[in-house]
Order: C-alpha cells, then structure tokens, then sequence
C-alpha cells in the first residue's frame, strides 16, 4: 500500500500560519481523492479539508477561508497551508489518500493514512 509521511507540525501563536506536508510512497493506478482530517484531545477524528481526483475542494465550515490544500501530482505531495490560526485548530493532523491499485487481476480501492503530526495553536 501506499505510505505516508506528514511533517510542518509544531507549536504556534495565534495568529500564525503553518504548513503541513504529506509525502507518499509507492505507486496507484489512479487517486478517487486526497484529504487532511484532524483530531483534537477527546475528540472524535474530524475532516478538515479533501481533494478529488478533478481538483475540486472541500473544507471544514470552521477552516473555511483560513486554511487551503494543494497537491503536487508529480513528486505524489499534498499540503496544507494554515493561515490565521486559533486555539481550537490544534490537534493531532493526519493525511489521508483514498486511491485504486492493482490487485491481482483486478482493481481496487485502498486507503492509506500517515501517522499523524502535532499541531499546537496557542492563545
């Protein structure tokens, strides 16, 4: 399956900006779509934003105008730019690939996610 690697987490002001990394290894037939989920202490696994296969977007209504995602199909990289951030954005910030693989002489969906990195907003 295809592996995933998050980085850019760490402490940061009110205020501030971030920008998350997810880099993955090995090869799909073709990604249904891309997103970053959050999870915050107590708190149930939440999606912050997703990407699909045509590029379209979707975010959060709490992320929405602060936070934007992009991908670079060619080095297989999805990122988050985190801009104005709050207390409340911080969490445990996981990168997620829905895709399609070949498995034997079919094909099939997969899912991947990395191991997650630490997001820290404080007031």
């Amino acid at each position: 399956q295809v592996q995933l690697v998050e980085t850019g987490g760490g402490l940061v002001q009110a205020g501030g900006s971030l920008r998350l990394s997810c880099a993955a290894s090995g090869s799909v037939l073709s990604i249904n779509s891309m997103g970053w989920y959050r999870q915050a202490p107590g708190n149930q696994r939440e999606l912050v934003t997703q990407i699909s296969k045509d590029g379209s977007t979707n975010y959060a209504d709490a992320v929405k105008g602060r936070f934007t995602v992009s991908r670079d199909n060619a080095r297989n990289l999805l990122y988050l730019q985190m801009n104005s951030m709050k207390p409340e954005d911080t969490g445990v910030y996981y990168c997620n690939w829905n895709y399609k693989r070949v498995y034997g002489l079919v094909t099939r969906d997969f899912s991947s996610w990395g191991q997650g990195t630490q997001v820290t907003v404080s007031s």
